[in-house]
């Protein structure tokens, strides 16, 4: 068995999924009024699903998960950075470097950390 979804609770799948479009440059597989969903190309998922929906159920809030991307090199990571910031995504660690490499984190509408990093080698 492989994890091939990602779910992340959200106030508004459509707002979420247009960030996300935006975001990443692809179309969402599916959007519904409570339930948005992006396909990667390497088999994962990304699923938004609304906190308003009739049989949501969580027992907890808070984000201290995220969803991350690799780059390869750190001209990638500052690169992504600076366009992110010019669309006004929220950046909330700015680039640094930490002990796996080269990285910063994003929040998307509904408060989830994006980070990007690559690689120490």
């Amino acid at each position: 068995m492989t994890p091939n979804l990602v779910l992340f609770y959200v106030a508004d799948p459509v707002v979420s999924a247009a960030f996300y479009e935006r975001l990443l440059g692809i179309r969402p597989e599916a959007v519904f009024p409570t339930y948005a969903a992006f396909a990667f190309g390497n088999g994962l998922s990304l699923g938004l699903w609304s906190e308003g929906a009739k049989d949501f159920v969580s027992g907890g809030s808070g984000h201290r998960s995220e969803l991350a991307f690799m780059v390869p090199d750190d001209a990638e990571v500052e690169l992504l950075h600076e366009l992110w910031r010019a669309m006004g995504v929220t950046i909330e660690q700015a680039p640094l470097d930490a002990v796996f490499g080269r990285t910063f984190v994003a929040r998307d509408p509904d408060g989830h950390r994006i980070r990007v990093c690559t690689p120490d080698n």
